[in-house]
């Protein structure tokens, strides 16, 4: 039996993602599962969508749950409390299976309760979460991951990914593939697929010197190359290298490589508490004045504001 923990702008589809393939397994195997909607207190919660939710049970209530999932989406620190993880420990004590979808994961390593564990989450608030908890380990390209006490998935399609997955083992891959079908999902895709699309397919660029220098930028935001470095790492000059981004992206690698900073920036800003001179150094700036100048040149509002007004 699954217990589905929703929290205040918990993501609808995610929700949906993990209910429905056990809805279509109920209905080759009827009986297969057996779950129900618990929140903090047992009054109805309302996603990120504005559609309103009706629990049937609050989180400190009895269960025969063998697995509780917490599923959040926006802000979910915001909406986490101490009763929360004292709950979530008890049921871990009993020995109830932990999971998570998207940034579910900040309540569970908040709860203290995934220190050891490995976990995904959605690629957008991996930097967040990295910077929290530094002792949780993150496969950052990872659709879902899977263990006998912790499953977690980076949110929407990846947890119906992780609930086929979870029929496979429970019931059998034949099982699986009609649910499967039923979703036209067309496969059961691998836990170890990547989240995001391949950076050729995400910049519409197929230059191997190209995709292997952003590869270098996505991997260096904390401490920025330069582009003498990142010339050197392709085999190039610095030239060849501004006329490779000129032709192929229409920008020099040096705003190409700006721009990979500033949104890693906007995204930390968004989805952490951590303080902006914290999250200038994070992107590479050595200040939180040369932040809020290059911020403001390129999305037109200072950091602090654009935290305000998210």
């Amino acid at each position: 039996m699954f217990d589905f923990l929703l929290l205040p702008e918990f993501s609808f589809i995610g929700f949906a993602a993990l209910v429905e393939p056990l809805r279509i397994a109920n209905r080759f195997k009827p009986g297969a599962y057996e779950w129900r909607i618990v929140t903090a207190n047992g009054l109805p919660v309302t996603a990120s969508n504005g559609i309103a939710l009706h629990p049937q049970a609050a989180l400190a209530d009895p269960s025969d749950s063998t697995c509780i999932f917490a599923i959040s989406s926006f802000n979910p620190l915001r909406h986490y409390s101490a009763e929360i993880g004292l709950q979530l420990r008890n049921r871990v004590q009993k020995g109830a299976m932990l999971g998570a979808i998207d940034t579910g994961c900040f309540v569970l390593a908040e709860a203290q309760l995934i220190n050891a564990a490995t976990v995904t989450l959605h690629w957008e608030a991996v930097p967040a979460f990295r910077e929290r908890f530094l002792q949780v380990q993150v496969q950052e390209e990872a659709r879902f991951t899977i263990s006998p006490k912790l499953m977690t998935s980076a949110g929407a399609m990846a947890s119906i990914d992780l609930m086929l997955e979870v029929i496979s083992r429970d019931h059998g891959n034949a099982l699986a593939l009609q649910v499967s079908e039923q979703l036209v999902s067309g496969w059961v895709r691998d836990r170890t697929d990547h989240q995001r699309l391949q950076i050729a397919a995400r910049y519409q660029v197929h230059n191997a010197k190209v995709t292997h220098t952003i590869d270098f930028m996505e991997q260096h935001l904390e401490s920025p190359l330069s582009s003498d470095a990142l010339a050197l790492r392709i085999g190039v000059t610095r030239r060849q290298l501004e006329r490779l981004f000129q032709e192929h992206l229409g920008v020099t690698p040096v705003h190409f490589y700006m721009g990979l900073r500033l949104n890693r920036a906007r995204h930390l800003l968004r989805q952490s508490s951590m303080d902006v001179i914290e999250i200038a150094m994070a992107c590479g700036f050595a200040s939180a004045s040369a932040f809020s100048r290059a911020y403001r040149r390129q999305f037109s509002i200072a950091p602090r504001e654009d935290r305000a007004a998210k």
